[in-house]
């Protein structure tokens, strides 16, 4: 599979750490910047309005969320609530999205406006509780409750989420610390110390069951704070001491980041290189390679999802993967279908096929016939 150009629906004017996809509205949520030191580049939260124009699936902005200094790292969605890793915080976002209601009056004045956005839109970054408007769409976002939840000497959540029922969330950050928290009080309902080192990643299951991986070598699963079993690079797998092998980097590129769609059918990833691909996940079959789409480090990858808006947005493809990387490009990569052969095709080739059989037959046979 040669190099080719993914179609680009997006750009920030920050770099790209984070990426959501809401399966109700069809809102695709990017999140980055530069943080405190970020020299005049805002970091910020984007909610983006997905459709289908001329056939071909595009995004445009319909919020963006001024988070001051703190960058977001990482993002969990639960219905309307967004969490957003912050430096040592996690911040809770609630958006709300409808139809406005235009009538023709009003649409004929903001003709004459000029801009899409009516009713004295505000600038793009907007305070908490602000309101968007967008060709129908109206938008609120407001920010809800916000915690420390990591707390080494140069801190920060690494990671973040939501449980089965969205009642739970799970952070984890360069304490080595699993902390679990209710929805959306983020009052504290557990509190350990999962590695030695910093958390890459963690999942979070019913009854409080936990996954989670470590620079620290091992794997984990625990029952609440009770370690069930455990998985150490060292012993399990190479021998090689002085080489630094974490669990996330495997096959000929170095994985950055990886998700799997709703179905479980694909699994996406996102290279060190900036490589992007879309495998079969239950036979590991590369369906989807583009090399160095981004040309730096992908930091997220998300699948357009199935139910709700997905299978509008989707068309006649099979499947589709957003992508974004600190080159501050959202990138969209489309799968075509893989639809089987047609039954009418497939029955005229058995019937061909058997006349083929019959004619060979009867040269061969005179009097077969």
């Amino acid at each position: 599979m040669g190099p080719r150009r993914a179609p680009e629906p997006y750009r920030t004017p920050f770099p790209l750490l984070g990426l959501q996809v809401d399966p109700s509205t069809g809102l695709l949520i990017a999140a980055g910047g530069r943080g405190a030191a970020k020299a005049g580049i805002k970091n910020g939260v984007h909610l983006l309005q997905l459709e289908r124009i001329n056939g071909r699936l595009s995004a445009s902005l319909l919020h963006s969320h001024d988070t001051e200094t703190r960058v977001t790292m990482n993002l969990a969605l639960a219905g309307d609530i967004l969490a957003a890793g912050q430096d040592a915080h996690c911040q809770l976002l609630r958006f709300q999205a409808h139809q406005q209601k235009v009538n023709k009056a009003e649409k004929a004045g903001s003709k004459k406006q000029g801009p899409r956005q009516r009713k004295g839109a505000a600038p793009a970054e907007k305070k908490c509780g602000a309101e968007t408007q967008h060709e129908g769409l109206e938008l609120r976002v407001e920010n809800l409750q916000a915690v420390q939840t990591d707390f080494s000497s140069d801190p920060l959540q690494k990671v973040v989420c939501f449980n089965h029922d969205n009642t739970l969330l799970a952070t984890g950050g360069t304490d080595g610390y699993v902390r679990v928290w209710k929805v959306p009080g983020l009052e504290k309902v557990l509190e350990f110390k999962a590695h030695e080192g910093e958390i890459e990643d963690l999942a979070l299951g019913p009854d409080v069951k936990l996954v989670t991986v470590g620079q620290d070598l091992k794997a984990s699963v625990w029952q609440k704070d009770q370690l069930v079993t455990q998985v150490h690079w060292q012993e399990n797998g190479p021998t090689i001491s002085s080489t630094p092998y974490h669990y996330q980097s495997c096959g000929h590129e170095v994985i950055s980041c990886l998700n799997v769609s709703e179905s479980g059918t694909f699994l996406g990833l996102g290279m060190v290189t900036g490589s992007v691909a879309i495998y079969i996940a239950f036979s590991l079959q590369c369906l989807y390679y583009v090399r160095e789409a981004h040309g730096i480090v992908v930091t997220d990858v998300a699948f357009l999802p199935e139910k709700g808006r997905g299978p509008e947005l989707l068309g006649s493809h099979e499947t589709a993967r957003f992508s974004v990387a600190v080159d501050s490009h959202c990138q969209l990569h489309l799968l075509p279908s893989l639809q089987s052969v047609p039954v009418r095709l497939l029955l005229l080739l058995c019937v061909g096929l058997i006349v083929v059989t019959t004619l060979l037959l009867q040269s061969v046979f005179p009097g077969f016939l």
